[in-house]
């Protein structure tokens, strides 16, 4: 009997607690997702920050990002491949692209690809010096 007296038998003070605490939870919920959206939106902001926005056309030189370096890391690899020829370029950022002899073309990401600002490896002269044959001179 002793034990029943410590329980709370009133039956509108326990509904009225259970009530608060379902609209506490609710109200907790609905923060979450607040804070949830916006973190997603800065994320996006972010992320979306950071994509370049590349116009290409084709007959334009680009260099293709070796992305398999990352798994093989070396010094002084390079990490840009020969110039590649773009043949055409999708509206959603894909861009097809032509190997130097011209005899494949395949497809990649608009992202993995930068403008080639280099020569269109034309040969250029060059002057060779002729050096005199003999001792270096020493200054004593």
């Amino acid at each position: 009997m002793w034990a029943l007296k410590r329980l709370n038998l009133d039956w509108a003070e326990a509904a009225n607690l259970r009530l608060t605490q379902l609209n506490e939870m609710e109200e907790f919920c609905c923060h979450a997702y607040e804070s949830s959206v916006v973190y997603k939106e800065r994320m996006k902001f972010v992320h979306n920050k950071k994509i370049l926005k590349r116009k290409f056309k084709s007959g334009d030189l680009v260099l293709l990002f070796n992305s398999r370096l990352k798994l093989f890391p070396g010094k002084l690899k390079l990490k840009w491949s020969d110039p590649f020829k773009v043949v055409n370029v999708s509206p959603f950022g894909a861009v097809e692209l032509e190997s130097e002899d011209g005899l494949r073309t395949f497809k990649v990401n608009g992202q993995r690809v930068k403008q080639y600002l280099g020569t269109d490896r034309e040969n250029h002269l060059v002057e060779q010096l002729a050096l005199k044959d003999g001792p270096c001179p020493t200054n004593e």
